[in-house]
Protein backbone atom coordinates (compact mmCIF):
# COMPACT_ATOMS: atom_id res chain seq x y z
CA UNK A 1 0.00 0.00 0.00
CA UNK A 2 1.73 3.22 -0.95
CA UNK A 3 2.10 5.97 1.90
CA UNK A 4 -0.77 8.08 0.22
CA UNK A 5 -3.52 5.34 0.21
CA UNK A 6 -2.52 4.08 3.71
CA UNK A 7 -2.94 7.61 5.17
CA UNK A 8 -6.40 7.61 3.72
CA UNK A 9 -7.30 4.16 4.62
CA UNK A 10 -6.37 5.50 8.35
CA UNK A 11 -8.10 9.03 8.11
CA UNK A 12 -11.38 6.79 6.71
CA UNK A 13 -11.14 4.51 9.49
CA UNK A 14 -10.89 7.75 12.37
CA UNK A 15 -13.55 9.91 10.67
CA UNK A 16 -15.94 7.38 9.03
CA UNK A 17 -18.74 10.31 8.61
CA UNK A 18 -17.17 13.14 7.43
CA UNK A 19 -19.51 16.47 6.74
CA UNK A 20 -18.88 20.36 7.21
CA UNK A 21 -18.97 21.88 10.58
CA UNK A 22 -20.36 25.51 9.34
CA UNK A 23 -24.05 25.10 9.43
CA UNK A 24 -26.48 26.17 6.62
CA UNK A 25 -29.47 25.47 4.79
CA UNK A 26 -29.21 26.92 1.54
CA UNK A 27 -26.12 27.45 -1.09
CA UNK A 28 -26.05 31.13 -0.61
CA UNK A 29 -26.18 30.33 3.38
CA UNK A 30 -22.85 28.06 2.98
CA UNK A 31 -21.08 30.62 0.87
CA UNK A 32 -21.44 33.38 3.28
CA UNK A 33 -20.37 30.96 6.15
CA UNK A 34 -17.26 29.81 3.74
CA UNK A 35 -16.43 33.80 3.63
CA UNK A 36 -17.05 34.71 7.47
CA UNK A 37 -15.01 31.40 8.32
CA UNK A 38 -11.61 32.84 6.98
CA UNK A 39 -9.44 33.06 9.98
CA UNK A 40 -11.87 32.26 12.42
CA UNK A 41 -13.33 29.00 13.51
CA UNK A 42 -16.53 27.39 12.46
CA UNK A 43 -18.17 27.62 16.02
CA UNK A 44 -17.13 31.56 15.98
CA UNK A 45 -19.04 31.45 12.71
CA UNK A 46 -21.87 29.23 13.46
CA UNK A 47 -22.75 31.64 16.53
CA UNK A 48 -23.46 34.85 14.32
CA UNK A 49 -25.38 32.65 11.49
CA UNK A 50 -28.38 32.38 12.77
CA UNK A 51 -29.32 35.96 13.97
CA UNK A 52 -27.96 36.66 10.66
CA UNK A 53 -30.08 34.42 8.37
CA UNK A 54 -32.79 35.08 9.73
CA UNK A 55 -32.52 39.19 9.43
CA UNK A 56 -30.90 38.63 6.09
CA UNK A 57 -32.31 35.31 4.48
CA UNK A 58 -31.16 35.45 0.38
CA UNK A 59 -28.80 37.10 -1.47
CA UNK A 60 -31.68 40.08 -2.60
CA UNK A 61 -32.00 40.73 1.64
CA UNK A 62 -28.43 40.98 2.09
CA UNK A 63 -27.33 42.79 -0.88
CA UNK A 64 -29.98 45.81 0.50
CA UNK A 65 -28.36 45.53 4.11
CA UNK A 66 -26.87 48.43 6.14
CA UNK A 67 -23.23 48.28 6.51
CA UNK A 68 -23.43 48.96 10.30
CA UNK A 69 -26.60 46.11 10.56
CA UNK A 70 -24.16 43.43 9.44
CA UNK A 71 -21.38 44.51 11.28
CA UNK A 72 -23.48 44.54 14.23
CA UNK A 73 -24.51 41.00 14.05
CA UNK A 74 -20.56 39.38 12.69
CA UNK A 75 -18.54 42.12 14.91
CA UNK A 76 -17.42 38.88 17.30
CA UNK A 77 -15.46 36.98 14.16
CA UNK A 78 -12.15 37.83 12.83
CA UNK A 79 -12.11 40.53 10.22
CA UNK A 80 -15.86 41.82 10.97
CA UNK A 81 -15.19 45.05 8.98
CA UNK A 82 -13.84 43.85 5.73
CA UNK A 83 -16.31 40.48 5.37
CA UNK A 84 -19.04 42.67 6.03
CA UNK A 85 -18.15 44.82 3.24
CA UNK A 86 -17.62 41.47 1.10
CA UNK A 87 -20.52 39.83 1.72
CA UNK A 88 -22.94 43.11 1.21
CA UNK A 89 -21.24 43.32 -2.02
CA UNK A 90 -21.17 39.61 -3.28
CA UNK A 91 -24.98 39.53 -2.22
CA UNK A 92 -25.71 42.55 -4.80
CA UNK A 93 -23.49 40.82 -7.73
CA UNK A 94 -25.57 37.38 -7.17
CA UNK A 95 -28.76 39.59 -7.62
CA UNK A 96 -27.39 41.27 -10.10
CA UNK A 97 -25.70 38.60 -12.39
CA UNK A 98 -26.98 35.40 -11.12
CA UNK A 99 -30.83 35.73 -9.99
CA UNK A 100 -29.44 35.91 -6.46
CA UNK A 101 -28.01 31.91 -7.21
CA UNK A 102 -24.99 30.54 -6.40
CA UNK A 103 -23.89 29.19 -9.48
CA UNK A 104 -21.42 25.86 -10.15
CA UNK A 105 -18.82 28.44 -11.65
CA UNK A 106 -15.17 28.58 -9.90
CA UNK A 107 -14.15 31.27 -11.80
CA UNK A 108 -17.37 33.21 -11.43
CA UNK A 109 -17.01 32.58 -7.42
CA UNK A 110 -13.57 33.59 -7.58
CA UNK A 111 -14.57 37.07 -8.92
CA UNK A 112 -16.85 37.81 -5.48
CA UNK A 113 -15.59 39.66 -3.03
CA UNK A 114 -14.06 37.99 -0.53
CA UNK A 115 -14.02 34.70 -2.59
CA UNK A 116 -10.67 32.78 -3.21
CA UNK A 117 -9.79 29.45 -4.18
CA UNK A 118 -10.58 27.95 -0.70
CA UNK A 119 -13.78 29.60 -0.40
CA UNK A 120 -14.62 28.59 -4.15
CA UNK A 121 -13.73 24.90 -3.64
CA UNK A 122 -15.61 24.65 -0.79
CA UNK A 123 -18.81 25.66 -2.27
CA UNK A 124 -18.08 23.21 -5.19
CA UNK A 125 -17.42 20.37 -3.35
CA UNK A 126 -20.29 21.10 -0.58
CA UNK A 127 -22.93 22.27 -2.53
CA UNK A 128 -22.43 20.97 -5.51
CA UNK A 129 -20.41 17.71 -5.24
CA UNK A 130 -18.11 19.12 -7.98
CA UNK A 131 -14.34 17.40 -7.25
CA UNK A 132 -12.18 19.66 -5.39
CA UNK A 133 -9.30 20.21 -2.89
CA UNK A 134 -10.14 23.16 -0.72
CA UNK A 135 -7.03 23.94 1.41
CA UNK A 136 -6.81 25.55 4.62
CA UNK A 137 -4.36 26.06 7.68
CA UNK A 138 -5.05 22.32 8.60
CA UNK A 139 -4.93 21.12 5.13
CA UNK A 140 -1.51 22.72 4.54
CA UNK A 141 -0.34 21.63 7.77
CA UNK A 142 -1.24 18.03 8.17
CA UNK A 143 -0.18 17.35 4.43
CA UNK A 144 3.68 19.23 5.14
CA UNK A 145 3.81 16.64 8.44
CA UNK A 146 2.70 13.60 6.69
CA UNK A 147 4.98 14.16 3.11
CA UNK A 148 2.03 14.58 1.20
CA UNK A 149 3.20 17.84 0.42
CA UNK A 150 6.55 19.73 0.30
CA UNK A 151 5.30 23.41 -0.39
CA UNK A 152 3.62 25.97 1.77
CA UNK A 153 1.82 27.49 -0.90
CA UNK A 154 -1.43 26.01 -0.97
CA UNK A 155 -2.29 26.47 -4.77
CA UNK A 156 0.75 23.73 -4.37
CA UNK A 157 -0.43 21.57 -2.46
CA UNK A 158 -3.69 21.28 -3.41
CA UNK A 159 -2.36 20.00 -6.95
CA UNK A 160 0.10 17.96 -4.83
CA UNK A 161 -3.19 16.40 -3.55
CA UNK A 162 -4.75 16.27 -6.47
CA UNK A 163 -1.83 14.07 -8.32
CA UNK A 164 -2.10 11.33 -5.15
CA UNK A 165 -5.56 10.59 -5.50
CA UNK A 166 -8.80 10.31 -7.50
CA UNK A 167 -11.22 12.81 -8.14
CA UNK A 168 -13.38 10.72 -6.21
CA UNK A 169 -12.11 11.26 -3.04
CA UNK A 170 -11.03 14.50 -2.83
CA UNK A 171 -13.94 16.08 -1.20
CA UNK A 172 -13.88 14.02 1.43
CA UNK A 173 -9.97 13.73 1.83
CA UNK A 174 -10.33 17.56 2.29
CA UNK A 175 -12.74 16.88 5.43
CA UNK A 176 -10.85 14.27 6.86
CA UNK A 177 -7.65 15.99 6.76
CA UNK A 178 -9.66 19.25 8.58
CA UNK A 179 -10.87 16.80 11.25
CA UNK A 180 -7.41 15.43 11.54
CA UNK A 181 -5.61 18.67 12.13
CA UNK A 182 -8.37 20.13 13.87
CA UNK A 183 -9.07 17.44 16.54
CA UNK A 184 -5.45 15.20 16.35
CA UNK A 185 -2.65 16.99 14.71
CA UNK A 186 -3.20 20.12 15.68
CA UNK A 187 -0.90 22.77 15.29
CA UNK A 188 -0.06 23.04 19.10
CA UNK A 189 0.01 19.53 21.21
CA UNK A 190 -0.69 17.02 18.61
CA UNK A 191 -1.13 13.31 19.73
CA UNK A 192 1.89 12.20 18.61
CA UNK A 193 1.45 8.99 21.34
CA UNK A 194 -1.92 7.83 19.59
CA UNK A 195 -0.37 8.34 16.00
CA UNK A 196 -0.30 5.92 13.07
CA UNK A 197 1.77 7.86 11.37
CA UNK A 198 5.41 8.65 13.33
CA UNK A 199 7.36 6.19 11.05
CA UNK A 200 7.54 9.38 8.55
CA UNK A 201 5.84 12.47 10.18
CA UNK A 202 8.08 15.41 9.78
CA UNK A 203 6.95 16.81 12.71
CA UNK A 204 7.38 14.04 14.98
CA UNK A 205 10.89 12.96 13.39
CA UNK A 206 12.34 16.38 13.45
Amino acid sequence: MSRANRIYTELERMYPEVKSELDYRTHFELLIAVVLSAQTTDVAVNKVTPRLFKNFPDAEALGKAEFSEVHEIIKTIGLSNTKARNIIALSKRLVQEKNGEVPADFDYLISLPGVGRKTANVVLGEAFRIPAIPVDTHVLRVSNRLTLSDSKNPLVVEKDLSALYPKEKWYYLHLRLIHFGRYFCKAQRPKCEECSFTDFCRYFNS
